[in-house]
């Protein structure tokens, strides 16, 4: 039995998508990112934070988005969505799927500025304009990376793509896309995965974005 304790628009759509492309059978648990829900006791029990990604699996439980992916890569090697240990990319993999999180904290504050605090006399015009300087930091990166490649290492895509891809729709909710070429055409093959129309259909609406792109106010 596999179950995955999920919020459309937050990172468990990460383990959503690798669930959908190891090709296996699970339940879906959905929780929204707006009404308190993630708060159930049950999912408390789960993940301490009362944050999804959950997922139960083999007897345990596991979150943060980042091991359950590893914990899916080593379970099932035979997908080749891993690195083995000791291997010329080893390093470079778990450099994306670690790098995934330092994005992914600079997209929630940067969710926080723009969509959540209220009302918005409480939000930090600098602080909005420091933060999408880093995220271009870090989409730089990516850029750099993707150069002449589909994905993200030399093998081919991996589980360092289902961390690092999860993050670029959000990006160019608040970075516009001109000067990344690269990290465009990296999120038009993501869309053209069989298996993420599939976690995009199964995952619900996103609830969290209600504009194409979110501009900076003046500081």
């Amino acid at each position: 039995m596999i179950r995955l304790h999920h919020c459309p628009g937050s990172r468990s759509m990460r383990v959503l998508w690798a669930l959908e492309e190891l090709g296996l059978d699970y339940d879906l648990v959905s929780y929204r990112l707006d009404d308190g829900s993630t708060r159930r006791p049950e999912l408390m029990a789960l993940s301490p934070a009362g944050r999804v990604p959950a997922l139960e699996i083999d007897g345990q439980a596991i979150f943060e988005s980042g091991a359950i992916i590893e914990y899916l890569c080593e379970r099932f090697p035979e997908a080749g969505l891993g690195v083995a240990p000791g291997t010329a990319e080893r390093a470079r993999f778990l450099e994306w799927v670690h790098f995934a999180e330092t994005q992914a904290n600079i997209l929630q504050s940067l969710n926080i500025q723009h969509i959540f605090l209220r009302p918005a006399s409480a939000r930090s015009p600098a602080m909005m304009q420091l933060e999408t300087r880093r995220l271009v930091k870090t989409m730089q990166a990516q850029e750099a990376a993707l150069a002449g490649r589909d994905w993200l290492l030399h093998q081919g895509f991996s589980g360092a793509d289902l961390m690092m891809a999860f993050n670029v729709t959000a990006c160019f909710r608040f970075v516009r896309p001109d000067g990344f070429a690269n990290l465009a055409a990296y999120a038009a093959r993501i869309a053209e995965r069989p298996a993420y129309a599939r976690a995009l259909e199964r995952s619900g609406e996103d609830v969290l974005y209600t504009r194409d792109f979110y501009e900076l106010p003046e500081a």
